[in-house]
């Protein structure tokens, strides 16, 4: 009787795992498929958009593509992370590929494919 509780318990809690991954996995899919924005640092700054996932800004408040393309309506400086490089998942509704970043002194910031 003993083995078999014990049995019971060890399958109760590798099923409670298998569920607990199984909602990690669907809560960073969702984000990766969402937005964020960071705002600005700085009062004469342009807030940065990444990509839900994104590592470097932990903010919460996932957007969606219409949120984004009404923030970049209303922010037409808003720069993208270099990091999580979000204007590739935006290219598919219709927003053209911002230009470099420029830095203080004048030149552009090198990122991923540029």
């Amino acid at each position: 009787m003993r083995w078999q509780l014990t049995q019971t318990d060890r399958t109760i809690r590798e099923l409670e795992a298998e569920e607990k991954e199984e909602k990690r996995r669907r809560d960073v899919a969702r984000a990766e498929m969402m937005w964020k924005i960071q705002p600005a640092r700085a009062v004469e700054g342009e807030p940065m958009l990444h990509r839900g996932g994104c590592g470097l800004y932990t903010g919460a408040g996932l957007l969606g593509a219409e949120e984004v393309v009404t923030a970049l309506r209303e922010f037409p400086g808003m720069t993208m992370c270099e990091i999580c490089n979000p204007w590739g998942s935006l290219a598919g509704l219709g927003i053209e590929k911002p230009p470099p970043r420029r830095l203080p002194g004048g030149g552009a910031v090198q990122g991923k494919g540029s």
